[in-house]
């Protein structure tokens, strides 16, 4: 698998970018203290709205914020808020798509509507209102994306079981006396994960997004914590100030982009039908 990831690298030039730009946004995020050259949440009106300088790379903000430095420590949040939303509904999904898949029957038919209810409300709106509810902070918007996103793995996984618990080793398994629980968690989910990790990986972005998006919206980290879609919002009226909104746009956007460029090398390193040429 070392090898095909390597060869992967140097063949798949749209991979190795994303790559280098999840990278680079996870290791700034990372040395944030060590980066940024000012307090992300200090106020300093006499250089408010200032355009990219020397002093500001970035320019300033309406309180005079350094939006450099904001832009360092929101990769924080938002990469945080993606990927734990991300890990925490695939846990959930994986299991209980795979769960729903090989038991069958009534159980599956009982879990499958539950989880297709979830999915008749559209994401947003859904997330919207559970954060209304709960109230607006990091914790209860990635718990509202978790509510959101965790439908879709669980429909995957399960389509994904349906066809793998079909396969001999699985009968054979059975056959030799192995409990339920030791084929679900030996046989089946192992030798049907890779579609899940696929998903995953493409998901972070649209999971940054769905988060900037809340933010944007006022329903994300509280004022004022340095967070891309909060940041974005704070330029909505300053459109002839482009710096403000642009450059935590343009951090969302490179991210979403960078993690979707791994998940679709990912993708042709785990389909069988493509894994022969790496």
């Amino acid at each position: 698998m070392l090898r095909a990831l390597k060869k992967l690298l140097k063949s798949n030039y749209l991979f190795t970018f994303g790559v280098l730009i999840c990278a680079f946004w996870i290791i700034a995020a990372i040395l944030a203290p060590v980066i940024a050259p000012y307090d992300p949440i200090t106020q300093d009106l006499a250089v408010k709205l200032q355009a990219p300088s020397a002093a500001h790379w970035f320019g300033t903000d309406n309180f005079g914020r350094d939006i450099f430095s904001r832009v360092i420590y929101g990769g924080r949040y938002s990469l945080l808020a993606g990927c734990l939303t991300v890990i925490i509904a695939g846990a959930i999904g994986t299991f209980y798509g795979a769960i729903a898949g090989y038991v069958g029957g009534h159980i599956d038919t009982i879990m499958m509507r539950f989880s297709e209810m979830i999915l008749s409300f559209p994401s947003l709106v859904l997330a919207m209102i559970i954060n209304a509810v709960m109230g607006s902070n990091l914790f209860n918007t990635m718990f509202a994306l978790v509510i959101v996103a965790w439908p879709t793995y669980a429909r995957l996984m399960r389509s994904v079981v349906l066809s793998v618990k079909e396969n001999e080793y699985v009968a054979a398994s059975e056959v030799l006396g192995a409990s339920r629980a030791r084929v679900l968690f030996r046989e089946i989910i192992p030798n049907s994960i890779s579609s899940v990790l696929i998903m995953a990986t493409t998901d972070i972005g649209n999971q940054i997004l769905m988060f900037s998006t809340l933010s944007f919206l006022g329903l994300g980290s509280a004022p004022p914590t340095p967070e891309w879609g909060m940041m974005v919002s704070d330029g909505v009226n300053y459109f002839n100030k482009f710096w403000v909104s642009g450059f935590p746009g343009l951090a969302i956007f490179t991210m979403a982009v960078g993690a979707n460029f791994i998940g679709d090398g990912l993708r042709d390193l785990l389909d069988p039908k493509l894994r022969k040429q790496f």
